[in-house]
């Protein structure tokens, strides 16, 4: 079967649930695999518009302070959100990985195995008694003579969360800071169900995707996911104007899908390797000025980024900057899903 661009991008609204859903926030993040979050307003944000209606923010904050989410490097060198299990299942394919491809990072950063293992044992044992911030786990380390600075208390915090020992968990008192809490989930004992099993939910949250797609976003290599692939069931070939793609059953046709905001950082643009279905290249210029690492806001018109956009916060006004040509009545919609943008 093949798939129209127009098709095809509004199958990945839908199963990227950028219309809301049913789900409560950790279900959103279970359905994802997970969800980048480097930015962590952004991503709270980029949870809250795919859950039920009317979840909010906070509600995707209790979810962490439930022990429901965390938040960690299971991929990329990059902070995801994901669930307990999830984060576990990940860093079982990719951890080893992640620590290879840092070695050389390490040594320009003094960072041997003794200095690594004497800064793992003083954090197990600070965690012992509940999560610490930031500040406060690299100050047990200064303390005990092991410095931070310079980026190496940021790779020393990284790689112990890879190696599965730690994450990011509930938000401190007062909230905007996520506490470092010790991990207790443990990797499933069937490496290649829990592997088809992220194969399947990545292709049916992202769908359609291709292995390219899905090599790039886990880091793994294409022969071991290709074979993971051919175990999935229900997974199915199609084509995407004539390119190779997959998705999940049968492909449904949707509707138009209006004007749909998201956050900086979202799955809609950083879920594929290849984002030419969604966004021109001056569009992803736009998105990413600079290619400064940092991508903003986006606005999608029927499921191409037309623009990006800044909320209303305090005095400052709100802010839509559109690069590609849209009508006038859509112009208006764009304002009033601005000014009427639920999620701070």
């Amino acid at each position: 079967m093949d798939i129209t661009a127009t098709h095809a991008r509004r199958m990945r609204w839908r199963a990227q649930l950028l219309g809301g859903s049913a789900l409560a926030p950790a279900d959103v993040a279970r359905h994802m695999v997970a969800l980048q979050g480097q930015d962590l307003p952004a991503v709270l944000r980029a949870v809250a518009l795919r859950a039920d209606v009317g979840t909010t923010v906070a509600d995707v904050v209790a979810g962490f302070d439930a022990g429901e989410l965390v938040r960690s490097w299971p991929m990329r060198g990059t902070l995801f959100v994901t669930t307990p299990d999830g984060l576990a299942v990940l860093l079982s394919f990719t951890g080893d990985r992640i620590r290879q491809a840092t070695v050389r990072r390490r040594a320009q950063l003094d960072l041997h195995d003794r200095t690594i293992g004497r800064a793992r044992d003083l954090a197990l044992e600070a965690l012992e008694g509940g999560g610490l911030r930031r500040g406060e786990i690299l100050a047990v380390w200064e303390s005990a003579g092991i410095s931070t600075e310079a980026g190496r208390g940021y790779h020393l915090l990284m790689h112990l969360c890879v190696e599965g020992l730690m994450h990011w968990g509930p938000f401190a008192p007062g909230g905007g800071e996520q506490l470092l809490t010790r991990s207790d989930a443990a990797a499933t004992a069937d490496p290649d169900a829990a592997l088809a099993g992220i194969v399947r939910r990545y292709v049916a949250a992202r769908q359609p995707v291709t292995l390219t797609d899905l090599a790039w976003w886990t880091k793994l290599p294409k022969t071991a996911l290709r074979r993971v692939a051919a175990s999935v069931e229900d997974l199915v070939e199609v084509t995407v104007d004539g390119q190779p793609a997959w998705v999940i059953g049968e492909p449904g046709v949707g509707d138009h899908t209006g004007v749909t905001l998201v956050p900086g950082f979202d799955e809609w643009i950083l879920g594929y390797g290849d984002r030419s279905l969604v966004a021109s290249p001056s569009m992803l210029a736009a998105l990413v000025p600079g290619s400064n690492g940092v991508f903003r806001p986006a606005v999608l018109v029927d499921g191409v980024v037309v623009g990006t956009w800044r909320p209303a916060r305090g005095r400052t006004e709100a802010v839509i900057d559109l690069v590609e040509k849209v009508p006038a009545a859509t112009r208006r919609d764009i304002t009033r899903a601005v000014a009427d943008w639920p999620h701070g």
